[in-house]
C-alpha cells in the first residue's frame, strides 16, 4: 500500500506532461470548468466578474479600445472578456480548444448581438494572415506552458501583433507562487459491511 502511494505522489519533471486538452474537453471535467468560469463565487477557472469588469476597464483605457480595435484573445474561455471588448466596437477574435467554452461564448454573443469570431483550437495551432492591434492571454495561461511551447506562443504573438500592437500576458506574480503550498491530504473510509 505505501508503495503505491509512494508511485501516486511521485512528482513528475517540469512540463513533463501536457494535459491541458484533456482538462478543457473531457466530458464531465470540461463541464465543471465552465461552471467554474461562470460562478462569480469562486475563481479557480476565471477571475469574479468584479475582477473582470476593472480589468477589461483598465485594458481598454490602456490600449485605447474602441471601435475597430483588432483584437485576438488566446485562451478566451467562454468569453468573459471577448463580449465586454466586442461590446466596446472592438473586432475580436476568441481562440479556445474547450468546444463548451466556445459553444457557450458563441451562444451568449449571439444573444448579445455581437458579432465576435470565434475559433475551436488550440492557441499553439492557430494560423492566420489576420494582425491585431492588441493579443490578450488571461488568467495565467502562460505559466503552465512548457520552454518550447512559450516561444511558439510569443512567435505567434510577434508574428500576428501589428507594429505598433501591444500584447496582454496576465501571469501570477512571485509573491503569489509563495503563498501556494503543497499538500497532499488522504482519507480512511471504514465501510461497515
Amino acid at each position: 500500500m505505501f508503495e503505491i502511494l509512494r508511485r501516486i505522489n511521485q512528482r513528475p519533471k517540469p512540463f513533463e506532461f501536457y494535459t491541458a486538452e484533456t482538462l478543457w474537453n473531457d466530458e464531465h471535467i470540461s463541464k465543471k470548468m465552465l461552471e467554474f468560469h461562470l460562478n462569480d463565487d469562486v475563481d479557480p477557472a476565471s477571475r469574479k466578474k468584479a475582477f473582470v469588469d476593472k480589468s477589461v476597464a483598465w485594458i481598454a483605457s490602456r490600449f485605447k479600445i474602441g471601435p475597430n480595435t483588432k483584437i485576438c484573445d488566446f485562451g478566451c474561455g467562454p468569453g468573459l472578456y471577448t463580449t465586454q471588448f466586442a461590446a466596446r466596437g472592438a473586432v475580436v477574435t476568441g481562440i479556445d480548444f474547450s468546444e463548451r467554452s466556445i459553444r457557450y461564448a458563441r451562444d451568449t454573443a449571439g444573444q448579445d448581438n455581437l458579432d465576435i469570431e470565434y475559433i475551436l483550437q488550440n492557441y499553439l495551432e492557430f494560423t492566420t494572415d489576420k494582425k491585431y492591434n492588441l493579443i490578450t492571454m488571461i488568467y495565467c495561461d502562460l505559466c503552465p506552458l512548457s520552454p518550447e511551447q512559450r516561444k511558439t506562443l510569443l512567435g505567434k504573438v510577434y508574428e500576428y501583433l501589428e507594429d505598433d500592437g501591444s500584447v496582454v500576458l496576465d501571469v501570477f506574480s512571485l509573491h503569489a507562487f509563495e503563498q501556494r503550498k503543497e499538500v497532499t491530504t488522504y482519507e480512511h473510509l471504514l465501510l461497515d459491511g
